[in-house]
């Protein structure tokens, strides 16, 4: 078995914000195995433990996964990790400020650690330093029947399940339904740029619960608390909403979008609480793994970037072409900001021949015997393609009393060639008093 034990640093001493804390580390731990437990919450080192061996294979192995777990530790305000094939064991290695439990046999690298190390054990400590206990191996050396005579069952037990002699069970931690997670400050902070060490934390236990939930956010919010010793104009405290195009759980993207918005923010007051919200969630479709290398998708590091870029300049600087199920080619493309969610619905593809480029106004051509003529007589290669519809597409013209009237369109189009002006997009269309004239709308590349 692989047990794994994590030693926070620095927690609250208030009851609710400590088992807070805790609980926030529990759900970090949750993407990587269902089996989490809080040991001792209340007491004056408490530990989060996770039992890893089930889920080796499905992180590329032992040194991949602690290495990531490692990783990430120090962010989280974990300050002792340890490794040890029982969970108390991890626990008392911790303790003891070590980490691999397993450099060497389990038994004797046990019986050196001091019998402070384990809660069940260390409340007896006095009896037993009486009987010249230093150490676990010295109180597992004792008779086993005047051990049970004289102490309580719970010290049997505790040496029986760290030298794993004994099953241990736990009330296993419970993946919230949503996340909303908070975090006391170390100092207060003045600037807002300065909350990011903060955020930090809190934005890698929500990448956790995102993972174990295999979601994604397209929306999440800050929340900052001032300090108790503002003045009055300056408020509770304040709050940011970030959003995404796509949804993501990728913690350093979310993180540079967080960096980019506060950039922005000037605080009113210090701050000395923080608190993140997973605002809107998304699930993720999880891909499968292939014994051949994935090809990078097209266009996903552009998103990031224009999220990032519209994060600086502001949503309605960067713009993105959407889509729309328009057959009035002018009306088929709509600029949105870029951190909007792309529509899922994708628009069906006409199978006719379209211009590469279309004019902001179509532009009335001369003819000459019925022919259309731009740069030359123009020679009709394909067509006609009749495109008619926009009878719901309701506008007000100005310097018209307000009137409304529709973009209606029927138009017959055709692919032309000029001999100067190369191919080109026109269309035909009846005017007033059975009237007919020819019109440019775009070019082909």
């Amino acid at each position: 078995m692989l047990w794994a034990a994590l030693l926070p640093d620095s927690l609250p001493d208030d009851p609710q914000p400590r088992t807070e804390a805790l609980g926030g580390l529990a759900t970090w731990c949750l993407q990587f195995t269902p089996r989490v437990a809080v040991l001792e919450a209340l007491l004056q080192c408490p530990a989060v433990v996770m039992e890893l061996e089930q889920s080796l294979r499905l992180f590329g192995g032992k040194r991949r996964l602690v290495e990531r777990v490692r990783e990430e530790c120090p962010d989280l305000g974990v300050r002792q990790l340890s490794w040890a094939p029982t969970s108390l064991a991890a626990f008392a290695v911790a303790r003891a400020g070590l980490s691999n439990g397993f450099a060497k046999p389990l038994a004797q690298l046990l019986d050196a650690l001091p019998i402070e190390t384990l809660t069940q054990v260390a409340a007896h400590q006095a009896t037993l330093a009486r009987l010249g206990c230093r150490t676990l191996g010295h109180v597992r050396a004792l008779p086993r029947g005047g051990l049970s005579r004289r102490f309580d069952a719970q010290l049997l037990a505790a040496l029986d399940q760290a030298y794993g002699l004994r099953p241990e069970t736990y009330p296993w931690a419970q993946l919230p339904e949503t996340f909303h997670a908070r975090l006391e400050l170390m100092a207060r902070v003045e600037h807002a740029p300065a909350m990011l060490f903060g955020a930090r934390r809190l934005m890698l236990q929500m990448a956790g619960w995102l993972m174990a939930r295999r979601s994604g956010v397209t929306a999440f919010t800050l929340r900052w608390c001032h300090d108790a010793m503002r003045a009055r104009t300056a408020g509770d405290g304040g709050e940011l909403t970030v959003r995404t195009a796509q949804a993501t759980r990728d913690t350093e993207h979310l993180m540079r979008l967080l960096a980019e918005h506060l950039g922005k923010v000037e605080l009113l007051a210090p701050v000395g609480d923080l608190e993140l919200l997973a605002t809107e969630v998304q699930s993720l479709e999880e891909k499968s793994l292939s014994m051949l290398p994935e090809a990078r998708h097209s266009g996903e590091s552009l998103a990031l970037v224009l999220e990032r870029i519209a994060a600086r300049l502001g949503p309605d600087r960067v713009l993105r072409p959407v889509i729309l199920e328009d057959h009035r080619l002018e009306w088929m493309c709509r600029w949105r900001p870029a951190p909007e969610p792309a529509p899922r619905a994708k628009c069906r593809t006409v199978d006719v021949p379209q211009p590469t480029f279309i004019l902001p106004k179509p532009l009335r051509l001369a003819t000459q015997h019925n022919r259309p003529i731009y740069q030359g007589v123009l020679q009709l290669l394909a067509g006609p393609h009749r495109v008619e519809g926009g009878w719901w597409d309701r506008t007000t013209q100005e310097g018209d009393g307000g009137q409304e009237t529709t973009r209606q369109a029927s138009r017959d189009y055709w692919v032309a060639v000029s001999e100067h002006a190369g191919v080109l997009w026109i269309f035909q269309m009846r005017l007033a008093q059975d009237e007919t004239a020819w019109f440019l709308h775009g070019t082909f590349a």
